[in-house]
């Protein structure tokens, strides 16, 4: 048995030395970090915030009367409560320029069917006054 321990110890003798050296150990360098720690994000208070819903309906005759009406929830809370144009053309500009151009618009349309009537109106009058300066005279 002697024989066959020292073809074992022959042999683990020849693997050990056919294996290639293993490179020493080199001690492990710390990577420095690719990012930086972050702080805490601060919640948002948007979801924390109750909102209201409410819906404003304003509404235009071509004549240029405008009537309002408030919702909350589909309930109506005011409703055809009368706004004057000037209001609403203050507002809508307040708001957005298209929406302002929009309004303008449909007021400038009004404005030109007011001046029509009140010349209308104008000549009228005139005709009625000199009728009755005639009536006076005799």
């Amino acid at each position: 048995m002697s024989t066959e321990t020292e073809t074992e110890q022959a042999e683990t003798v020849a693997t050990e030395s056919s294996a290639p050296a293993a490179a020493p150990e080199q001690p492990a360098v710390a990577e420095p970090p690719t990012k930086k720690p972050r702080a805490p994000r601060a919640q948002s208070t948007a979801k924390k915030t109750r909102t209201v819903e409410l819906t404003l309906t304003v509404t235009g005759t071509a004549d240029g009367e405008w009537q309002a009406e408030l919702s909350q929830g589909g309930k109506r809370i005011l409703q055809g409560l009368q706004v004057p144009a000037a209001a609403v053309s203050r507002a809508a500009a307040e708001l957005h320029e298209d929406i302002s151009k929009t309004i303008e618009a449909v007021l400038d349309t009004a404005r030109e069917q007011h001046r029509a009537r009140m010349e209308e109106l104008e000549a009228e009058l005139s005709k009625v006054k000199a009728a009755l300066a005639d009536l006076q005279e005799g």
